[in-house]
């Protein structure tokens, strides 16, 4: 029997429609994951089971597993894009020539970070010890942020009790003011920040202005809702 070539050109054409809907479909599956994924972490930790990450991203446990083998495998994408943002942050900082100012962009990009993901980062910080991947990963970023410590301290720019511990401090109290302004986060952030960094140089730099200040009310933060 002869086949016309166009029959093997109409099912070549529909092979390939299917199997570009199927990859189409496989990223779809894949975001929705992902997306999930930030939601459940965000608001539960890093310890949700994987069955609730399924069901909240509409997918059966063995799509969810055919993408992503393992926790640490999900968590490495969910957190791919906060770890390339804090590293060319750190990164810029430390080409800074100038000591102060290459810490003070650096401490002033990781609270814009915090402030941006709506506590994200304090689920990831949180729950740090579940997760030897990204602990290796921030551990990066803390000796970034170390020299640009002592190199500011080595000018004469950063009083020398200052460690990084407290840098740590300034990330906690942040993390308490974005919590707490919700709409007015990126603000409150920029503000507190700018006022803790005043406190931390020596004479040796110039005072810098303050970011307009914020309408904040005292009693949600002496009284907070329960129900928020």
């Amino acid at each position: 029997m002869r086949v016309e070539d166009s029959q093997f050109r109409d099912g070549a054409h529909s092979s390939d429609t299917d199997a570009a809907a199927l990859r189409a479909d496989a990223r779809h599956n894949r975001q929705r994951i992902i997306d999930a994924s930030r939601e459940l972490f965000s608001s539960h930790g890093l310890d949700v089971p994987m069955k609730v990450i399924a069901r909240r991203a509409d997918v059966g446990m063995a799509t969810l597993y055919r993408r992503f083998p393992t926790r640490q495998d999900l968590l490495a994408e969910v957190f791919a894009e906060q770890f390339a943002q804090c590293a060319a942050i750190v990164e810029a900082a430390v080409a800074n020539p100038d000591p102060w100012q290459g810490l003070r962009s650096g401490v002033e990009g990781l609270a814009a970070m915090q402030a941006a993901d709506h506590g994200f980062s304090a689920a990831f910080v949180r729950d740090l010890p579940t997760a030897s991947m990204i602990e290796q990963k921030l551990q990066e970023g803390m000796r970034g942020f170390e020299e640009l410590i002592e190199r500011a301290k080595a000018s004469g720019q950063l009083r020398t009790d200052f460690t990084f511990e407290d840098l740590v401090l300034v990330l906690m109290a942040n993390s308490g003011a974005v919590a707490h302004a919700k709409e007015a986060a990126a603000a409150a952030s920029k503000r507190l920040v700018a006022f803790l960094l005043e406190s931390f140089h020596t004479a040796a730099v110039e005072p810098s202005a303050l970011p307009p200040a914020i309408e904040a009310g005292l009693s949600g933060v002496v009284f907070p809702d329960p129900d928020q």
